[in-house]
């Protein structure tokens, strides 16, 4: 049996290793900025000329390295580098953290991401408004580590789920990638089944309309209330909730079934409804695959009879030239915010009922496809997170 001894996390990792100097830095780089890190996943890159990149971006990262961010740790904005481009650079809102030694980086990454540890740095984040912590939390914090092949045989454990979580959500991107190059071909350059012998009509192709949202659909939106959060009950979804066409139900909380149904009555939710994040982080969308229940705020939700029309709609709103507009609407305001009256005003192309129907034809089975990867995905999560706590205090024996 390993034996299992107190130390200073600061004996065991290095804090911010590497930074690069503007004045000595010339060229491109691929930026990490703390919106793109959520829970052990990076949402991805931004390519800059370093001459534009903003000013936080300075520290270097490798592979094996673990970002934390410092604002805000219970939000567990953190992410395990397993793979990197050479210019690769993360904000300064990180904490840059590598093993010392003999020590696994591996380990480290589920050492600093356990539910202890995170609730130990919100504890002693300091501010209020924006609560922080600095390297000497990292440095100051007391852990009890296993020697050295414990540590590889628990990393190896974790890392195995982590894997195969990444290896789905690697599907999910290339079906995802098919899907709107689909959408973008038939419907933004118009190269659709038979485009080369359809006749137009006022400038549309035979057919197709222009409409308005709410003539497309029933549009509804979330509750305008703050339902009192409880220790257990209804998940409560947000807008900022919803993230790459899912919902993380791990940031959400509860509610008491009396607000849920009140909520249910006003804004209830159907297989095939389509969430819109509209406040905050505008744009974000999710298809509903009802299979538990919630409630929702800050959510546009857009109602369409049929699981064709919600594939085309889905499509349409996550399409780039939808995000700027929304973009468009949003700048300059303090809080970003789409209404519902312009939404329900907004006007779309709709094109004719077969030609919908033929897509959607393609891209449902995609749609269930990265729904059932994003269950299998959740599912291995929740078996990693009920063993994490339990090998890495030692209770579980490897």
């Amino acid at each position: 049996m390993s034996e299992w001894v107190e130390k200073r996390l600061e004996d065991m990792i290095q804090i911010n290793h590497s930074n690069i100097s503007e004045n000595k830095y010339n060229g491109t780089i691929q930026y990490v900025d703390i919106s793109s890190v959520d829970r052990g996943r990076l949402l991805g890159y931004t390519e800059y000329k370093y001459s534009e990149a903003p000013g936080r971006a300075r520290r270097k990262i490798k592979p094996g390295d673990t970002i934390f961010s410092t604002v805000r740790p219970n939000l567990r904005a953190y992410w395990y580098v397993k793979d990197c481009p050479e210019n690769a650079i993360v904000s300064t809102g990180f904490a840059v953290i590598r093993a010392k030694g003999e020590y696994n980086n591996r380990f480290i990454y589920y050492l600093l991401t356990e539910n202890s540890f995170v609730n130990y740095l919100a504890l002693v984040a300091k501010g209020s408004n924006y609560p922080a912590v600095d390297t000497n939390d990292f440095k100051n914090a007391k852990v009890t580590v296993p020697d050295s092949p414990t540590q590889n045989r628990i990393a190896s454990i974790l890392s195995t789920y982590d894997d195969a979580i990444e290896n789905n959500n690697r599907r999910i991107a290339l079906l995802e990638k098919a899907a709107r190059e689909l959408y973008q071909e038939w419907f933004v350059r118009l190269r659709f089944p038979g485009h080369e012998s359809v006749r137009f009509v006022n400038g549309l192709s035979e057919g197709w309309e222009i409409k308005r949202l709410d003539e497309y659909c029933h549009i509804t939106d979330g509750t305008h209330d703050t339902p009192q959060q409880t220790e257990y009950g209804i998940p409560l979804v947000t807008g900022s909730c919803i993230n790459s066409g899912f919902i993380d139900f791990n940031s959400t909380y509860f509610i008491s079934e009396a607000d849920h149904m009140s909520i249910k009555r006003r804004s209830g939710l159907d297989s095939g409804d389509i969430l819109f994040s509209n406040i905050g982080t505008v744009g974000n969308s999710c298809i509903v695959n009802y299979d538990r229940e919630f409630s929702v705020k800050n959510v546009i939700i857009f109602k369409p009879k049929t699981i064709e029309k919600t594939a085309y709609l889905y499509y349409l709103l996550t399409s780039p030239i939808m995000q700027d507009i929304f973009t468009a609407q949003t700048s300059g305001a303090s809080q970003q915010f789409v209404g519902l009256t312009f939404m329900r005003r907004f006007k779309i192309l709709v094109p004719n009922k077969q030609l919908i129907d033929k897509f959607a034809q393609l891209v449902v089975p995609i749609l269930n496809e990265k729904q059932t990867l994003n269950s299998k995905s959740q599912n291995l999560a929740r078996q990693r997170d009920l063993l994490l706590p339990r090998l890495m205090s030692g209770k579980l024996e490897v």
